[in-house]
């Protein structure tokens, strides 16, 4: 961690802003991974500033805030800006997810560092996936099903290769072509049997382990395509209108969130709530408290868990400073004065 000292120092010459491409060149999956699951265990431990959310629907897409600090040396409290527009490839040539992260120090206020947030929210998310998967996936996993072959299902199979031994990788998307061309993407730069054309909910039935990363606005498959002891992460419900697992699949299954209220107002489990098939007192637990023993993960090989991921901003401030601490390191990013 960057000391008071060093900090100090920083804050002195500016702001350090931080574009996309220096933000990819600071930041790993594997030290992400690790990054992410240190904030969850420090929330656990009431070493954090609790996040929060804040959203609006516009035409054609949403903005939404989300907020949180780690306590601790070096605390940091960070807020992240991001607009989520689907069509924007189409109409504008854009990407469709866009925004900002502004960290501040959590003593004093000081804001240290503003950065593009679209790389931090595409690794941070897998990073996510992978810590749960640390904990709720079987340790032999060999095989996984990828639904939705955009940029996150990409970045979720290489975070999952790190916590995981996986082998064989299916691919599925409604679009067939854009499972093609993942395939040969991945296939050489993971050296595993990575495989496209495979139907759901088949592909599913076949696999240890699965994740959605889909717009859906209903279920893309339920409790009968699932095996017993598999994993399964659902992260493609931002709002209250998407859905990619049956209600019923989360009541049979050990059921793990990222954050109860935000899933329970936006996540699958919105619509187990709404449909009468679970109460949250029939989750199993927030996935901070899995990361510190405080509730059990994985008990025996034939368990079958989800992890109901809406993306918390514990998630984002845990990578920010890793981003931020490694720029300063290696002085990294254009300093501005914000502040005179």
């Amino acid at each position: 961690m960057v000391s008071r000292t060093e900090r100090a120092g920083a804050v002195s010459v500016g702001t350090r802003v931080l574009s996309r491409l220096e933000v990819t060149r600071l930041l790993t999956m594997e030290d992400c991974i690790e990054a992410v699951e240190a904030a969850f265990r420090a929330h656990a431990e009431g070493r954090s500033i609790p996040p929060g959310v804040l959203s609006a629907h516009v035409d054609g897409g949403a903005f939404h805030v989300k907020a949180a600090g780690l306590l601790g040396d070096s605390p940091y409290y960070a807020a992240k800006l991001n607009g989520n527009f689907h069509s924007n490839a189409e109409r504008f040539g854009l990407p469709r997810i866009q925004g900002l992260i502004v960290l501040c120090d959590a003593q004093n206020g000081v804001p240290l560092a503003v950065m593009d947030s679209a790389h931090i929210t595409l690794m941070r998310t897998a990073a996510a996936t992978a810590v749960a998967a640390r904990h709720l996936a079987r340790a032999d996993a060999e095989s996984i099903t990828i639904v939705g072959c955009g940029l996150q299902g990409r970045a979720q199979l290489v975070a999952l290769r790190c916590v995981r031994p996986i082998k064989t990788a299916r691919l599925v998307d409604s679009d067939p072509k854009a499972a093609e061309r993942l395939a040969a993407d991945l296939s050489g730069h993971l050296e595993i049997e990575v495989v496209s054309g495979d139907r759901l909910p088949e592909a599913v039935r076949r696999s240890d382990m699965c994740v959605t990363s889909t717009p859906s606005r209903r279920p893309l498959f339920g409790v009968e395509a699932v095996p017993r002891g598999a994993f399964v992460a659902a992260l493609g419900a931002d709002s209250e209108e998407k859905q990619e697992l049956d209600p019923e699949l989360l009541r049979a299954s050990r059921l793990v969130v990222d954050h109860l209220e935000q899933c329970a107002t936006i996540g699958d489990l919105h619509h187990a709530l709404a449909s009468g098939a679970m109460t949250r007192a029939d989750v199993h637990a927030e996935l901070h408290e899995v990361v510190a023993s405080q509730k059990p993960g994985r008990t025996s090989a034939d368990e079958i868990f989800v992890f109901d991921s809406t993306g918390v901003a514990l998630q984002d401030v845990a990578a920010a400073a890793l981003v931020y601490e490694r720029a300063v390191a290696a002085s990294v990013g254009t300093a501005i004065e914000l502040l005179t």
